[in-house]
């Protein structure tokens, strides 16, 4: 089959699926209605519908708006009615016979931000339908018949401490209409509530009694809430008051607040109940350490007040330093969950553990035995001679003096006391001696590679294209080395970046500490992708912020227990540059690297191989398939699931433009060379939200944007500018020609930079001076921009921040409307 005819192929493909998905919304949909992704609109008086359309449950949960009129059988809206539109925002019944609304029926539906139920036959409407919502919530009910009674009370309330401009006026019982901002009816009363005594300090195992008093009228339904209660109760109830008597007082619910509330048909108030129970400390766990980041004993103690820690070693109090503490991990009103901490702990740290809690009613304690590291097999009176010094200068034991004396006092100190002397000094010679090689040695490591220093013999060889006339002349890749290039007649060197191979002793510095999560917070929901590293997945974590319970995220499950965190370990390049344990280029850990246009990396678990890395988690995945998918072609990559995508315009384009150049100007400024800038590296989130950051999996999914180099090294060659090709000089410089090739991709929708040439020819285009031609779609003003990032000498680029300007001002200039994403 030739191109034309298989391109017409995929064409009649793409136009299938979507026919397929738009029968597939036809199907559910009542013929009164019109159903998109994300809204309903349900206006043909016949047939008519008598309750709201059910589409597939995924379907529902996109619909962010419903518009029904003109429905004649349409007389209630149910529990049941709008239980599945869960991201509903706006919702309008309007010229209808609606008239009940069930109390619970926008329950689900907490994203609502409008409703309007004009021209209605609604007489009466609840406080209770709407009472998660706060005053300022648009509600329009002009045009219905309410009656001026207690039960529509509510709705003056609600207009004289948000007037919204509605004229709404009720019916009285003799039939005539009054302002609703007017209405008084005779005994309608909002509930007050009062509870006393408001908080309560007691011992455990005692008791105590509350009373809640109400007022109002109709008079008010007394309540306590009292699912969550662990201690004994009885509730006492009388006239407009009712007691709660707690006995037998638990620790369980200390911090315990204790509702009371009071409603009636014009509306409900609540107080409540503070519990501060005082007991003695309880240590409910002591475990056997763990290693994380650094050697743990893990711990959970109770009381309250809250319990005084102190920690023994071998019966001897611990002094807590910088390289041993308490630290807490997660506290509650009287729960207190942490570890005691140990950095690089040798042998003289193993033995039995005590921790003891006190506080004013008494105390606890519990002991675990702690082996950290085996002790070197010596004799044993200078063991425990060595071990009491050791422990003395460790810990800060007071009776320091007569440890030195016991020691020396030995009249012969054992043989191998002085082997072991021996074996140190040896040991830090050594040391010493590597570190000279390390410092000295690296500056050397250039000459070992033939190609690297030596390009050629010829004379002109320092061209950085060498056009050789005679084929014979043309170098083998033996005499070349594993890292030039050859392209037809022409050859280029490769050399290697010296920032490369920087010290990772030096790189690994005290503020580079990562969160541990641990692992039992995470639960793998989907995979999201696979690379060379690993997979991702999307998860839910828990406890990961102090705002929330729980939040999405992508997890990164590497195949090895030190895999970088953010690229493939089949890369030597880039797994030398990005040091084990998640540190980037000049020492910098993921999580240093706070933005709002970077991909938070939240932290690691390492309880377990493999290592898995959690990072933030963005809905719509990587910039260059969602600019695909939101393109002309978008037909020729829908997967047939959804309708095709709204076509991106030139201001959201400059959105998304703006945000990676302010991530840039971020990154500049911490000193952070990118060196892989490009759209499948930057990820998209709700609303438009682009950050830069990826999972490593871009080398194995666009595997055809990066250049194989020598067998092992691959190069983004379509993004990097003449210096990076030639002399792999990476600079803010070379970022900023990454920066115009990636809006190149923004405004042609996501096409591959130079797609109608070869690596090879893409290379000698680059270094010839040619750049990339203006796309259909992008303003002069862009195509300036982008041209000022492709200069060939690096000092003439554009700044980074000017860009950065320069993209604020158009996009100012171009007004953005963000909900493309349905």
């Amino acid at each position: 089959m030739d191109s034309g005819a298989g391109g017409y192929g995929m064409a009649r493909l793409g136009l299938f699926v979507v026919l397929a998905g738009l029968w597939r919304f036809a199907d559910a949909c009542p013929a009164s209605c019109t159903c998109s992704t994300s809204r309903i609109v349900c206006v043909d008086p016949a047939p008519g519908i008598d309750d709201f359309p059910v589409l597939t449950l995924d379907d529902m949960e996109n619909i962010t708006e419903i518009f029904i009129s003109n429905q004649n059988r349409l007389f209630d809206i149910t529990d049941s009615s709008l239980r599945h539109y869960i991201n509903l925002r706006n919702l309008t019944v309007m010229k209808t016979r609606l008239t009940s609304i069930s109390p619970d029926a926008f329950y689900n539906n907490t994203r609502l931000q409008y409703i309007n139920f004009r021209d209605n036959n609604l007489s009466t409407l609840s406080w209770r339908t709407f009472q998660n919502f706060n005053s300022s919530f648009p509600l329009l009910l002009s045009g219905n018949p309410l009656e001026c009674i207690c039960e529509n009370y509510w709705i003056k309330s609600r207009l004289l401490e948000e007037p919204d401009g509605q004229d709404l006026t009720c019916t009285d019982d003799r039939g005539a209409s009054q302002a609703f901002i007017t209405l008084t009816p005779p005994d309608c009363v909002v509930p007050d509530v009062v509870v006393s005594p408001n908080t309560v300090t007691e011992m455990q195992g005692r008791s105590i009694n509350a009373v809640c008093k109400a007022t109002g009228s109709p008079p008010p339904e007394i309540q306590w809430n009292l699912d969550m209660v662990s201690t004994q109760f009885k509730v006492i109830p009388a006239d407009m008051e009712t007691s709660l008597v707690l006995s037998d007082l638990s620790p369980d619910d200390n911090g315990r607040v204790i509702v009371c509330s009071a409603e009636n048909v014009v509306g409900k108030n609540e107080a409540t109940l503070q519990l501060d129970i005082h007991f003695a400390p309880s240590v409910k766990e002591l475990l056997e350490p763990e290693r994380d980041h650094h050697w743990c004993i893990p711990f959970s103690v109770k009381g309250n007040p809250k319990p005084d820690l102190q920690w023994y070693h071998e019966s001897m109090p611990l002094q807590e330093q910088d390289y041993i503490r308490t630290r807490i991990h997660e506290s509650t009103e009287s729960e207190y969950h942490g570890c005691l901490q140990l950095v690089n702990p040798t042998h003289i740290h193993n033995g039995m553990y005590k921790l003891v809690a006190t506080n004013t009613y008494g105390q606890d304690e519990k002991t675990v035995s702690a082996q950290f590291i085996e002790p070197p097999n010596f004799n044993h009176t200078g063991l425990a001679a060595l071990r009491s010094l050791s422990t003395a200068l460790l810990f800060g034991n007071a009776n320091m003096g007569s440890v030195f004396l016991f020691y020396f006092q030995q009249k012969t100190l054992s043989t191998t006391v002085y082997v072991v002397v021996g074996i140190a000094g040896v040991a830090l010679t050594g040391c010493v001696l590597m570190v000279i090689i390390l410092k000295y040695g690296r500056n050397s490591k250039f000459g070992m590679k033939g190609s690297s220093s030596v390009i050629s013999n010829d004379d002109d060889s320092a061209s950085p294209l060498h056009h050789v006339s005679n084929g014979n002349n043309t170098p083998s890749s033996s005499e070349m080395g594993p890292d030039a290039v050859i392209i037809g007649m022409t050859k280029i060197p490769v050399i290697e970046n010296p920032q490369y191979f920087r010290n990772s002793i030096s790189m690994l510095k005290s503020d580079t500490f990562v969160q541990h999560i641990k692992r039992h917070n995470i639960i793998l929901k989907r995979e999201l992708g696979e690379g060379a590293f690993g997979k991702v997945f999307l998860a839910e974590c828990y406890n990961l912020t102090p705002d929330q319970e729980k939040i999405h995220v992508a997890v990164k499950v590497g195949t090895g227990r030190f895999s970088p965190p953010s690229l493939p370990p089949s890369d030597p390049e880039r797994s030398q540059r990005e040091q084990p344990g998640g540190l980037l280029p000049g020492g910098r850990a993921p999580h240093q690297l706070q933005h709002e246009h970077i991909v938070t990396f939240y932290g690691v678990c390492v309880e377990s191989d493999p290592l898995i890395m959690v990072f933030e988690y963005m809905k719509h995945g990587d910039l260059n398939k969602f600019l695909r998918s939101h393109g002309p072609d978008a037909v020729l990559i829908v997967d047939g699931q959804h309708s095709i995508p709204v076509e991106l315009t030139q201001s959201q384009m400059l959105h998304i433009a703006q945000q990676i150049a302010a991530g840039m100007v971020y990154l500049a400024s911490q000193h952070f060379v990118h060196r892989d800038l490009a759209t499948r590296n930057c990820l998209v989130g709700e609303n438009l939200l682009v950050k830069i950051g990826d999972f490593g999996m871009s080398r194995d999914v666009y595997s055809t944007d990066y250049y194989r180099v020598g067998g092992h090294t691959m190069l983004p060659i379509r993004w990097m500018p003449p210096e990076s090709i030639m002399y792999r000089r990476f600079t803010t410089e070379s970022d900023v020609w990454s920066l115009g090739v990636v809006l190149w991709e923004i405004f042609t929708y996501g096409k591959q930079p130079w797609y109608q040439l070869s690596n090879n020819e893409v290379i000698e285009c680059i270094t010839q001076g040619r750049v990339l031609q203006r796309p259909r779609t992008c303003p002069k003003e862009v195509y300036d921009l982008m041209l000022g990032c492709w200069h060939r000498e690096p000092y003439m680029r554009l700044n980074i921040k000017e860009i950065y300007g320069m993209l604020q001002g158009l996009a100012k200039a171009s007004p953005v409307y963000l909900d493309i994403l349905g």
